[in-house]
């Protein structure tokens, strides 16, 4: 049998939960989400006050990102206009950082490619 892999961005974990649910109630069971994102590691887990100077790097305190590779790596990030703020891209789409992904038999892809838009989910 045939199957169509569906990967689709959404803004937030709660609408990418709704269009599981409504892929699930559809019939599909193959559906997972994951948090994705331009930079490593999972964020900051505690206030970073800039003033005090107890912070990593530019790159972790504006983008939230963790560099366990060393510091190359977050100096070249703090080069990033989302670090800088000498930019504004302007563009929604750049911020879909939960990917929902389903595998579906390829003559029910259409079908679930509208459940998961009708949630916010970009195809």
């Amino acid at each position: 049998m045939k199957e169509r892999n569906i990967l689709a961005g959404f803004h937030t974990e709660d609408d990418a939960q709704k269009a599981e649910k409504a892929l699930r109630q559809a019939g599909f069971s193959i559906i997972q989400i994951d948090r994705i994102g331009q930079f490593p590691g999972d964020g900051n887990e505690q206030i970073l006050n800039p003033i005090t100077g107890d912070f990593p790097s530019l790159g972790n305190l504006t983008l939230a990102a963790d560099f366990p590779s060393g510091r190359d790596a977050s100096v070249m990030a703090a080069v990033d206009p989302d670090a800088s703020g000498m930019a504004d891209r302007g563009d929604d789409n750049l911020n879909r950082s939960v990917l929902l992904t389903a595998v579906v038999p390829e003559e029910q892809g259409d079908l679930a490619t509208e459940i998961i838009r009708s949630y916010g989910g970009m195809v």
